[in-house]
């Protein structure tokens, strides 16, 4: 690493064209995470061969989802979104919803008996949904049911274990159980970065969440941004989660002023970094944080990702290595 004091992360996955260049940079990269949530099992299988230790300069971080809610399948009509989730839930309704990171929502009209099927009365959302996308409900009445870990979502962790993957991401946390169930089907010297998105896992942090070795807290913005009940509280929930674990990541919403306006492609350029971009850096390491995390969307092209890394490195040298 550039310096030892302060550590980027990256979000990307082995078919992309330049995931190569940034797996072979371990001077300015200390770490990828592998975001599997629109990956089917045979595009996973596909890529197993690059997932196990030593196999990229740049150690791998396999992602799994617990309790997040997400879409499974589409089966509205053009005017009616109708859509069954990865897990059941119960809700009083009607009750709005949240898509697209909060950019969208809908009013949820009706759940099925089942708690899997959710129909929305007409009118938004404004976006296409699709499977695999993550969805919020806000409503204190929500109660998620089920087991933790979908049949597929045990299918990736087995396929990964077998890849004798040792570095993985656990998403959703709210209780000690949570990340107990998880090491016992990872192991319990597997290296987890448990990420907070939710208040429950605020509430989590604060009264069972003891640091191990082996375990690292995450205050995962881009979710948690969304679930917390009002924007400001985001700034107590960042100090809370490095208050318990002095290594934790923060992730997402960062430099996110570098993405440029749609129509992108891959030969699109970053953007100059917004003012308020580098100072909330200097925010988040005077607070404490050292490792931090970009976002799937600046990762996922090479100059906007390149771009990103050269900004960080510039904070680097400037503010944190002064």
């Amino acid at each position: 690493m550039k310096d030892a004091g302060i550590e980027l992360h990256v979000t990307l996955w082995p078919t992309f064209p330049h995931f190569w260049r940034f797996a072979s940079d371990a001077r300015r990269i200390a770490g990828i995470r592998l975001n599997s949530a629109m990956i089917t099992q045979a595009e996973l299988e596909d890529a197993v061969g690059v997932i196990g230790p030593g196999r990229t300069a740049v150690p791998l971080h396999f992602d799994i989802k617990g309790r997040q809610l997400r879409v499974a399948e589409v089966l509205g009509s053009e005017d009616r979104l109708d859509l069954r989730l990865n897990h059941p839930i119960k809700v009083r309704t009607p009750t709005p919803v949240l898509f697209k990171a909060g950019a969208d929502d809908a009013l949820l009209e009706e759940v099925s008996e089942d708690g899997h099927r959710l129909t929305f009365r007409p009118g938004g959302p404004r976006f296409m949904v699709r499977p695999g996308e993550s969805l919020h409900i806000r409503h204190p009445s929500l109660e998620v049911g089920g087991p933790q870990f979908t049949d597929a979502e045990l299918a990736k962790i087995a396929t990964v274990k077998a890849a004798c993957c040792t570095r993985w991401y656990l998403s959703y946390v709210e209780s000690q159980d949570d990340v107990d169930e998880f090491l016992g089907l990872v192991g319990r010297d597997a290296e987890v970065s448990l990420k907070i998105e939710s208040k429950k896992g605020l509430a989590y942090v604060e009264r069972e969440f003891v640091k191990r070795p082996n375990l690292r807290l995450v205050a995962a913005r881009g979710d948690l941004y969304v679930e917390l009940d009002r924007p400001h509280e985001m700034l107590g929930a960042l100090k809370a989660i490095i208050a318990k674990d002095p290594e934790a990541v923060v992730g997402s919403r960062i430099l996110l002023s570098m993405i440029p306006p749609p129509p992108r492609d891959d030969d699109t350029e970053a953007s100059v970094p917004s003012c308020a971009d580098f100072l909330e850096l200097g925010w988040l390491y005077d607070a404490g944080y050292r490792s931090m995390l970009l976002c799937d969307e600046l990762c996922l092209r090479r100059k906007l990702l390149a771009g990103a890394i050269n900004a960080f490195d510039s904070f680097r040298d400037a503010y944190a290595g002064s």
